[in-house]
């Protein structure tokens, strides 16, 4: 291992240690978030019946239409420009709270190219904004969404979105539908708004529900997603970030059972979608990443290549945490500013 390595990895740990607010929380299959009655059929049974039929028509299960009821409005931070779009979600889960959508708009221009940008799990309102001012500057508006479960869609009393991803399954499934759906009702705005080219930046698990969404959303032409992977569920049972997920699920399901179920919220079904697409992708991997393991980014980067899609990598020798610090960030936003900037300005 090399000096560098240990030093990267050193900081990767100091960095999961810092956040003492996890929790384990008890299992639930929670099957009743995606259509299953009371008296239906055993959790296992109505899964496998389900998942086979999702994946077949996922264009169904993440088709959405425009929200009614967008309202943009000023920031109450307005020293960084930005305005704050809300509408309904498409989804409606338990919680009014989580129903109602807020993403922060930087423009750059009243028209022209465009990006939903999708932050990582658990983060505040204003982190991404500098990624957001970034893009500014390359003549690139930017629509910051927030998650479901985060920041002003979080359920009181909770300090962390456990229900985006958390060890109830069926919960997980239909937030992450939720975060889908969300990203193409904002889409949908901007190109009722007069943006053109249309992209997507998203990080760790915004890269993931990004990925979904371009597979099935024709309005994106470019997208950048930092940090990849291949299936959701082998990010919660190898992840540094997740460990304490995977150990309330690991009594009650297996890895291949996890990966099965979740494979509706995972990346990799829809590598087949992107077959002769004309849409152009930037992957951005880490070398020494402990959250989103090596060998699972190369091979989803890998088969996005067998696609004959037009795609580019760029593999830092940082972590999960780390791509936020120089030079790894610096590295990260030029390419991802100059990609950008030549498949949508």
């Amino acid at each position: 291992m090399s000096w560098l390595e240990q030093r990267i990895r050193r900081y990767e740990h100091r960095r999961w240690t810092a956040d003492d607010n996890r929790r384990v929380r008890p299992f639930d299959w929670g099957l009743e978030h995606i259509g299953r009655n009371v008296n239906g059929p055993e959790p296992r049974t109505f899964l496998n019946d389900w998942i086979a039929r999702t994946l077949a028509h996922s264009e169904e299960w993440f088709e959405t239409n425009p929200a009614a009821d967008y309202a943009l409005r000023a920031s109450e931070n307005g020293a960084r420009g930005d305005r704050v779009l809300t509408f309904s979600s498409a989804v409606t889960s338990r919680w009014p709270e989580n129903n109602r959508v807020h993403a922060r708009l930087f423009a750059a221009s009243k028209s022209g190219p465009a990006v939903v940008v999708l932050p990582q799990w658990n983060a505040t309102w204003d982190v991404q904004v500098k990624i957001c001012l970034w893009l500014n500057r390359w003549g690139i508006t930017a629509l910051r969404l927030s998650m479901p479960y985060h920041d002003r869609r979080m359920i009181p009393g909770h300090e962390r979105a456990d229900h985006l991803v958390g060890p109830n399954i069926g919960l997980t499934l239909e937030a992450n539908r939720q975060a889908v759906l969300d990203v193409r009702r904002c889409l949908q705005w901007l190109a009722g708004q007069g943006y053109g080219k249309l992209g997507l930046v998203g990080t760790s698990i915004g890269s993931a529900v990004g990925f979904i969404t371009m597979a099935h959303e024709p309005l994106v032409r470019a997208g950048v997603f930092l940090h990849v992977s291949t299936y959701f569920a082998d990010v919660v049972r190898t992840g540094m970030n997740t460990a304490h997920v995977w150990e309330s699920l690991r009594a009650s399901v297996s890895a291949d059972e996890l990966r099965r179920f979740w494979s509706p919220i995972s990346p990799f079904p829809y590598v087949s979608r992107m077959q002769r697409s004309r849409q152009k992708m930037l992957m951005v991997s880490a070398r020494y990443d402990p959250t989103f393991l090596p060998e699972f980014s190369d091979e989803i980067i890998r088969e996005v290549r067998k696609t004959g899609m037009e795609s580019d990598v760029l593999l830092l020798p940082c972590g999960h945490y780390s791509l936020e610090r120089a030079p790894f960030s610096y590295a990260a936003a030029l390419r991802m500013g100059s990609f950008l900037f030549r498949n949508l300005a």
